[in-house]
């Protein structure tokens, strides 16, 4: 066996510690909380799903999937960050720039340098793939607290306003679902599910 082999073997191993990380988002069932590598699927499915609907072209659906797939493995090691925890944002990007350096590190050099940088770039939201990604990956949780009666919103005080804001990207990378956003967060108001 050939140590490139080895060291991409090793990584996937480590990889599989992604199924065991949880999320504060429930299974669309309410059974339990989804783990990264669930979201991480749904995400990638939710991308092709839902790329006729991209706000604007030149974006490589086949790049945003890989982002799919990369985007959270650093949180084997950083835990999961709730989107609306404050203090623990506070923190998150040191603690996850030493979980890619330790994580991407398992790779032979020419993949730990192409997963690392889709990870970055992803992070950045700066260019259509990343935009249009982060977009789909906001949806994701976004749908499935609607669908469990606002599950995170109602344990952790979420406002309308904090969920307008984390959504934002949507409106541009997915423009056709934004009716949809704004009535989930009217529907949810009127429901209890969070503040105003």
């Amino acid at each position: 066996m050939t140590d490139k082999l080895k060291s991409q073997l090793r990584f996937l191993t480590e990889a599989d510690k992604m199924k065991s990380v949880s999320r504060q988002t429930l299974l669309a069932d309410k059974s339990r909380e989804e783990t990264d590598a669930e979201h991480s699927w749904h995400f990638a499915l939710m991308a092709m799903t839902l790329f006729e609907y991209a706000g604007f072209g030149g974006i490589d659906l086949d790049r945003v999937i890989r982002m799919a797939l990369v985007h959270d493995l650093i949180e084997i090691y950083a835990g999961d960050t709730f989107a609306y925890d404050v203090k623990g944002n506070e923190s998150k990007d040191e603690r996850e720039s030493e979980a890619a350096n330790r994580l991407f590190a398992l790779l032979p050099t020419e993949q730990a340098v192409e997963y690392r940088a889709l990870w970055e770039e992803f992070d950045r939201m700066d260019t259509p793939d990343s935009l249009y990604a982060a977009a789909v990956d906001r949806f994701q949780p976004f749908l499935n607290n609607y669908l469990t009666d606002g599950h995170t919103w109602v344990k952790h005080n979420v406002s309308s306003q904090q969920i307008y804001e984390r959504m934002s990207p949507v409106k541009t990378a997915l423009p056709a679902l934004w009716e949809f956003v704004d009535y989930v967060i009217q529907d949810s108001r009127e429901k209890g599910y969070i503040n105003f």
